[in-house]
């Protein structure tokens, strides 16, 4: 006899619990299941009562949408596992088409689209169908070389040996998009189903910029090179080969704007490079990653980090020459007006890069402090 785990997070959900509680436990009969429904409640009105008097296992005060499915995931025992919200716009006899691949081994994780499947009237903010979702899922496909249409969608499914396999860490909205990383990552077999999706009867509790924020700064961490390493490089690049050109062409002075402008692209690509390269160690210090590179930890090096702190002071040094130069300059001309401005810019470059070279290095170093780095 298989045995079935529903998940549902819940805040304020007394008008629609008991209508999903109904439903969860039909579904059990008609597959001859055994099954529990699991309620991760954060409710102020009387959700978690009416569930608990329903059968329903309820975990109290659990706040955050990933903080309740890694709790409640962890409390359920199924062989079978499936996830929905509690506010009942999923209709859970839809169910059966989930759990048919998970039981024909089909598939290792089963997800609803409602972008192919049918949204009702009012159901979903145009922002959200036609832009935010769309794009966040076409973000996710290109990235993670994942084919679904709907990655927010929150009615999905999974078998026990599957989520054996994930690994779940985010406290938020994000969970939705690191489940179908990790699940693309781990190598499971993924399937669509698509399905309907019903007008809330209380209010949405979505934040749409920040939670598609959120979406996408969990993306950056888990693929830092298209967001940060190559727009950085890029603009450090067309900074470097602007400035280098005007040196050369000793047409700094007269070409004041695009000289200024190339110097101000050297530090904003600099400082996009080091913040890819931040991400980069969080990532790889937390296990993000499913692979270990061997040119990260190299780079993580402890003593890598010193060569960086040495090449940081070096630079910093010679911005404050450059800067020195101009202030003896100054002070030769008896405080009056000078024209410096190509040494004034680069000593300002030098620094500034300088300091930001130095100042990674020491970060880095305390991030790593608790981290094995002799591998």
């Amino acid at each position: 006899m298989p045995t079935i785990s529903i998940v549902m997070p819940s805040m304020n959900e007394e008008n629609t619990i008991g209508t999903c509680i109904e439903k969860a436990q039909k579904l059990f009969e008609d597959y001859g299941a055994t099954g529990e429904v699991v309620v991760v409640d954060n409710s102020t009105d009387r959700t978690p009562q009416i569930a608990s008097s329903m059968g329903a296992k309820v975990i109290h005060s659990v706040n955050g949408y990933g903080n309740a499915y890694i709790t409640g995931l962890s409390h359920s025992k199924g062989d079978y596992i499936i996830i929905a919200d509690a506010d009942d716009t999923y209709d859970f006899k839809e169910l059966p088409a989930f759990l048919d691949y998970l039981m024909n081994d089909e598939a290792d994780f089963v997800i609803g689209t409602r972008l192919k499947g049918n949204i009702k009237k009012g159901a979903m903010p145009w922002l959200h169908q036609y832009i935010g979702n769309p794009f966040l899922t076409w973000l996710l496909n290109i990235l993670f070389k994942v084919n679904i249409s709907d990655a927010h969608c929150g009615m999905r499914a999974f078998t026990r040996e599957a989520f054996n396999k994930i690994n779940l860490k985010t406290h938020g909205m994000e969970l939705a998009s690191e489940m179908v990383i990790e699940a693309a990552y781990k190598g499971l077999r993924i399937k669509e189903v698509p399905i309907t999706y019903h007008t809330r009867n209380a209010p949405s509790k979505l934040r749409s910029f920040e939670d598609g924020w959120r979406h996408i700064r969990f993306m950056m961490l888990y693929h830092p090179v298209p967001f940060l390493y190559i727009p950085g490089a890029f603009v450090f690049l067309l900074g470097f080969l602007t400035t280098l050109s005007l040196l050369l062409q000793g047409n700094a002075d007269n070409r004041a704007h695009s000289f200024i402008l190339g110097s101000m692209l050297l530090v904003i690509g600099g400082q996009i490079l080091a913040t890819g390269t931040y991400m980069k160690t969080y990532g790889i210090i937390h296990g993000v990653y499913k692979r270990k590179s061997l040119s990260d930890y190299k780079f993580l090096n402890y003593h890598s980090l010193e060569i960086e702190l040495l090449a940081g002071a070096i630079i910093l040094i010679v911005g404050s020459l450059l800067g020195a130069k101009v202030v003896y300059t100054w002070i030769s001309a008896g405080y009056g007006s000078i024209l410096e401005i190509e040494y004034a810019v680069m000593a300002m470059v030098f620094g500034a890069i300088g300091v930001q070279l130095v100042f990674s290095a020491i970060f880095l170093s305390v991030i790593l402090l608790d981290a094995d780095t002799d591998w």
